[in-house]
């Protein structure tokens, strides 16, 4: 499977601590909006995300379509391609994306020990 760039998404309860937290250790914001509590930062190839009040836990994130510095691959394997090879295991799903959409889609999984995965498509189905 090829599940794209991969970022942990941190449920932060201060934004601001945590961003200054993190570039103590040598991160720097690189997107996001602290207007409306995400940022996302950098340590070479270690991307993070801060968001306050979005959701709880955290989350390991996968990007289809995205390299680790945000740029489009020609090719890449669509989220629901995904999804399909996930049902075919008999991986169960807490969110699905629509199996007829074309544009950025998504899903959500947890694996066994209760680790919410977050499969999020930015980029439309590749050209075939």
């Amino acid at each position: 499977m090829q599940l794209g760039a991969f970022s942990v998404s941190l449920s932060v309860k201060d934004l601001a601590a945590s961003r200054a937290f993190y570039e103590a250790l040598g991160f720097s914001v690189t997107g996001g909006d602290a207007t409306q509590n995400w940022l996302v930062l950098r340590n070479d190839g270690v991307v993070i995300g801060l968001f306050q009040g979005m959701f709880e836990g955290n989350l390991l994130t996968f990007n289809p379509g995205w390299d680790q510095h945000k740029q489009e691959l020609p090719r890449f394997q669509d989220v629901r391609e995904l999804q399909a090879a996930l049902d075919a295991q008999g991986i169960a799903l807490q969110v699905r994306a629509d199996p007829d959409s074309e544009g950025p889609a998504f899903l959500q999984l947890m694996d066994p020990d209760g680790n919410v995965i977050l499969v999020d498509q930015h980029v439309p189905r590749p050209k075939a």
